[in-house]
């Protein structure tokens, strides 16, 4: 009964991290909806970020990227989208973005996440 009752608190400890984590991740993604779309062809001042995952950089329909986005040969994923939040300049230099990147690891994580799961 005793290995139970830790099976059941350690699984509710895993919840409320993975809440916690979902939660920063939204909150995080409220910096980008400013010029990105969750929602497929809502192209703004940013590309729609719908099926993000597995597409190529610079191929959203509609959007007009700069020439370093197009050539990048990038195919968004965790470890792409971790890359180049963490540093847009520095993974794909004279990107337009104006976006400095998100310092924050825990942060990082949890947006790349949340945009694995809430973009399809």
């Amino acid at each position: 009964m005793r290995k139970f009752a830790l099976s059941l608190a350690a699984l509710a400890v895993l919840s409320l991290n993975a809440r916690a984590a979902d939660d920063l991740g939204k909150k995080t993604f409220e910096t980008c909806a400013a010029c990105h779309s969750l929602k497929a062809g809502e192209n703004g001042v940013g590309p729609d970020l719908h099926n993000i995952v597995g597409r190529s950089a610079g191929t959203e329909p509609g959007f007009r990227f700069s020439g370093p986005m197009k050539r990048s040969g990038i195919t968004w994923d965790d470890k792409t989208l971790t890359e180049f939040l963490r540093a847009p300049q520095e993974k794909v230099p004279g990107n337009r973005m104006p976006f400095s990147g998100i310092p924050d690891e825990a942060a990082l994580k949890a947006v790349v996440q949340y945009l694995s799961t809430a973009s399809k």
